[in-house]
């Protein structure tokens, strides 16, 4: 049977998503955050999440929308706090969600670190700050490090600006972000493309994300990402 990962619905692109999962978002400001895949999210039901972003969303769509129903009982990200982060501003300051500070670096580290089989590193990042507060520091060559864990995820939504049938995947400028390292760190990897190729249309010199980390694929035509 020919290989095949394009779903037709976004009810089919989140079947199984089960609570208390670990989701990985893509996104960096704007650019390449997957909402059509996070309100299928909400649609889906899942809840008592804990979520991996780059931050906590802003305004009322996306992540923002996630964290305002409730669903969200965790978020590990660099920036919670940004302009128009209400949501998170408001759950936070009445104590309804934890939140795991991590440096963007050390984020994408230990993302990269799962997907590549690695289950901790050492990092000079954090050394002497609160970041740092019970964590194993070792010292290698005259220079302390803070030991940091690999992150998993249960699920991954990530946005891609193209694929084909076997989630071979290319991004658009910045919208790449934190998307390849989350595609190979999750279990279930679920990709919103702004435009579906036939098989052999992305050159395989210029395929980023490999179509072996990929499980589904759901076409989500948009306006123009804001990338740079």
């Amino acid at each position: 049977m020919a290989i095949n990962k394009i779903v037709q619905t976004h009810a089919e692109a989140m079947s199984g998503v089960k609570d208390s999962s670990t989701v990985l978002i893509s996104g960096f400001g704007a650019a390449g955050v997957p909402t059509d895949l996070i309100h299928a999210l909400i649609d889906q039901g899942a809840r008592d999440l804990t979520l991996v972003s780059n931050n906590a969303g802003s305004g009322d769509q996306g992540l923002a929308a996630l964290l305002k129903e409730g669903r969200v009982r965790r978020i590990v990200c660099s920036y919670p706090r940004s302009a128009g982060s209400v949501a998170f501003d408001g759950l936070y300051a009445a104590g309804k969600i934890e939140l795991e500070l991590v440096p963007q670096g050390t984020l994408s580290e230990r993302m990269r670190a799962a997907g590549a089989g690695i289950p901790a590193f050492y990092t000079p990042t954090s050394v002497g700050t609160q970041l740092a507060a019970g964590k194993e520091v070792r010292e290698i060559d005259g220079r302390e490090y803070v030991l940091e864990y690999a992150l998993k995820g249960d699920v991954a939504l990530v946005q891609a600006e193209k694929a084909d049938r076997w989630g071979n995947l290319t991004y658009n400028k910045s919208a790449r972000n934190f998307g390849p390292v989350m595609a190979m760190a999750a279990e279930l990897t679920i990709v919103e493309a702004r435009q579906i190729v036939d098989r052999g249309e992305i050159d395989p010199e210029i395929v980023i994300t490999p179509g072996i980390f990929i499980d589904r694929v759901l076409h989500v035509s948009a306006t123009v990402s804001k990338a740079v």
